[in-house]
């Protein structure tokens, strides 16, 4: 690791060294998922995911594009980690393909698809770089979807069999272990709005999805943990959300209880506590009746987990009133015209104050600062990671080819800032991870929004870090900020 003082340079003052430094076993990382960078769609057994199927739907990407080659990171991942290394990352987030390893989503794993993340833990060993696996980054294989995806249970003790697999091909070598990431993704883009693969607008089915989500992670930690040694690390990653009403009148404060329960409760309410709020359940109770919970699901779902992780971008903003259903909604989640949100059609979203990203989301750090200290009342003793926080710009190179972007330097600055001043604050935050280290497939944005501090030339897939890549290596070098003109 990278945690000794380096000489400061640029327009870093003593100020900015001795007001925001960081523990000394810090992670500073950054982070990928396996369909946005790998590419390789069809090689060595991958067969299709459903954000394949999805991406080649007409209509449901902009331009129609998709993650055949992405960024190609399946042939070039030794310069991706090279690239890591030589910035001075300590950690490197990613996830594995599910239809790579285990391409009809049950039996036998494909050794030559597990060879892949093997090649790469080495790789990234050899550089001195921290692994941290997620299992599940939204990339359902397609099987699977066909056969009820989420909202059927069955994809849950599937899910239990393919975290086996994995745990006990890399659980020697990677310690550090993320069931799920944004399971409210995958529920309620997924089978809500429509606006994810695998594409569905079925209110009931989300929440059937959420609650198999769960008991899936239930099910992966345990799998996981008769896999590995017991000196490895599981969590899951949560999008959760900073909700805000307008104003203190309680039918607003009503409505943002309700879009906390639908965003938070409902994942942190069964895994942290071992039960789903009674607020969500009777907000709800129009949609589902939720006989899916059986007998013993809630048991199996509350694992005792080694560490949360914690994924921020923008606050919610939300009142008391009736949404028409056209255009596009201010929460962030595309424009579709149905809900993500079952049973909150009485709660409109209002697009924050403040500057804004090319994603339209506002820049709010004190937003990371309140969702920290949450976590940290909500799961008294249990570390936190921020495993995703970024933006997105328009980044293009200069004529010398050199990619600046200061917007995303001062977006660190602020988030890491608050990361900071939450650790004085009590929180134990032990890691940091970077969205994205790579300019990749944004879902269904395409290729328009760039998130990378490493900035990617789709035609040649030629690799260039941009200015932010080397502050933020800067900062993972000496443990402290930078200022946020120092753009090196």
């Amino acid at each position: 690791m990278h945690n000794g003082r380096h000489p400061t340079h640029g327009s870093e003052s003593m100020s900015d060294l001795t007001t925001v430094t960081f523990p000394p076993a810090f992670l500073w990382g950054a982070a990928t998922s396996a369909y946005q960078i790998e590419g390789a769609v069809r090689e060595d057994g991958r067969t299709p995911s459903i954000w394949d199927t999805f991406s080649h739907t007409p209509g449901r990407t902009a331009g129609g594009e998709h993650g055949d080659i992405a960024v190609d990171h399946y042939h070039r991942y030794r310069d991706d980690v090279a690239l890591m290394a030589d910035l001075g990352l300590t950690a490197y987030r990613f996830s594995i393909s599910w239809s790579r390893v285990q391409p009809t989503g049950r039996g036998p794993a494909v050794q030559v698809g597990l060879d892949f993340y093997r090649r790469l833990v080495d790789e990234l060993l050899a550089h001195g770089i921290k692994p941290a696996v997620t299992l599940y980054h939204w990339d359902l294989p397609q099987e699977l979807e066909d056969a009820g995806g989420w909202p059927a249970r069955d994809t849950a003790f599937r899910f239990a069999e393919y975290a086996q697999i994995v745990g006990e091909a890399l659980g020697d070598r990677v310690e550090q272990w993320i069931t799920l990431n944004e399971p409210w993704c995958s529920a309620f883009l997924g089978y809500a709005s429509g606006v994810h693969a695998p594409g569905r607008t079925d209110p009931e089915a989300s929440l059937r999805a959420a609650h198999h989500l769960n008991l899936a992670h239930g099910l992966g930690t345990t799998a996981l943990r008769a896999a590995m040694p017991a000196r490895n690390s599981v969590a899951l990653s949560l999008n959760s959300s900073v909700v805000r009403p307008v104003s203190q009148d309680p039918a607003d404060l009503a409505a943002a209880r309700k879009i906390d329960d639908l965003a938070n409760g409902v994942f942190h309410g069964p895994i942290l506590h071992g039960a789903y709020p009674e607020t969500l359940l009777a907000a709800t109770s129009s949609v589902t009746d939720w006989s899916y919970v059986l007998d013993g699901d809630l048991r199996a779902i509350q694992q005792p987990l080694d560490a949360l992780g914690l994924n921020y971008y923008t606050p919610t903003l939300v009142s008391a009133a009736e949404w028409a259903g056209t255009g596009p909604r201010a929460d962030g989640h595309g424009a579709s015209a149905h809900s993500p949100w079952p049973g909150a059609d009485d709660v409109a979203f209002f697009q924050t104050p403040g500057e804004r990203t090319e994603m339209g989301w506002t820049i709010d750090p004190t937003g990371l600062h309140e969702l920290i200290m949450r976590y940290t009342r909500e799961a008294p003793g249990l570390p936190l990671y921020i495993t995703e926080n970024g933006a997105a710009y328009d980044d293009k190179p200069d004529p010398d080819g050199r990619v600046h972007d200061p917007e995303r330097i001062a977006y660190l600055h602020g988030h890491l800032s608050a990361v900071r001043r939450a650790i004085a604050d009590g929180a134990d935050v032990r890691g940091y991870y970077l969205w994205s280290l790579l300019d990749n497939f944004e879902w269904a944005y395409g290729y328009e929004k760039r998130f990378g501090a490493v900035y990617v030339d789709y035609a040649t897939l030629a690799r260039t870090p941009k200015s932010s890549a080397l502050w933020y290596g800067e900062a993972a070098r000496s443990g402290a900020l930078p200022g946020v003109t120092d753009a090196a």
